[in-house]
């Protein structure tokens, strides 16, 4: 998943964004209610864990900006206000779930999980990809090209992702930088590289038409064979 986290707690924000990364998510971080707001309305994010007492504007207002807007991507919010009557406002102001603090990093996956989950079981969510033979289950977290399994780590699964979103189009390392990675690596290595390279030898297997090509000085393309 790709998690905008919106949060001025550094502590808290550090062991959040780092928990996520190790699960193989990615996680934009904002420490203030007006960044986390123009990063929401600027990216694409399968979800938003939302603090509500944020500097220059707050948990509440950033979630009603965005519902506003039309932005309908699941937010979770995240208060040290537990009161049942604190929850019912987060959730009628257009909050998915709402998760007290202190809290449990396991239940706050659990949680962003099942919201992401409820948004991608509405009718007409997208769960699958298919570009040729090949195909990806956005639910079961399953590829298969023709009738061979592909088994994908992570970043694997969404690099994957990401092409079969872009099909057709030239993918940079900037964008796959942006989309996957949260810049806490040096650019200047190898390692997009290495991860695409592992990619392709799933992908394209002995005496199978290619389908991911590297397009020189340029980036990346996935095309249906």
């Amino acid at each position: 998943m790709k998690l905008l986290l919106v949060e001025d707690d550094r502590q808290t924000a550090d062991y959040v964004r780092r928990g996520l990364s190790e699960l193989g998510h990615s996680c934009d971080v904002a420490s203030d209610g007006v960044e986390g707001l123009t990063a929401a309305l600027t990216h694409d994010y399968d979800a938003i864990v939302l603090d509500r007492n944020l500097p220059q504007l707050d948990g509440m207002a950033v979630l009603q900006a965005l519902r506003s807007q039309g932005n309908r991507t699941p937010v979770l919010l995240l208060s040290a206000l537990g009161e049942v009557s604190d929850r019912v406002a987060g959730l009628r102001a257009g909050g998915d779930d709402y998760l007290p603090k202190p809290f449990s990093f396991q239940e706050l996956i659990a949680r962003l999980e099942a919201i992401v989950r409820r948004r991608d079981d509405r009718p007409g969510a997208e769960t699958r990809h298919t570009v040729g033979s090949l195909s990806l289950d956005l639910l079961a977290r399953t590829a298969q090209r023709g009738d061979r399994s592909i088994e994908l780590l992570n970043k694997e699964f969404q690099l994957l992702d990401y092409l079969m979103r872009h099909v057709g189009q030239v993918v940079t390392r900037t964008m796959l930088t942006e989309a996957i990675w949260d810049y806490d690596f040096n650019p200047g290595t190898n390692v997009i590289d290495v991860h695409m390279s592992r990619l392709r030898a799933k992908i394209d297997g002995a005496g199978e038409p290619p389908m991911l090509r590297t397009v020189r000085g340029a980036g990346y393309r996935l095309d249906a064979a």
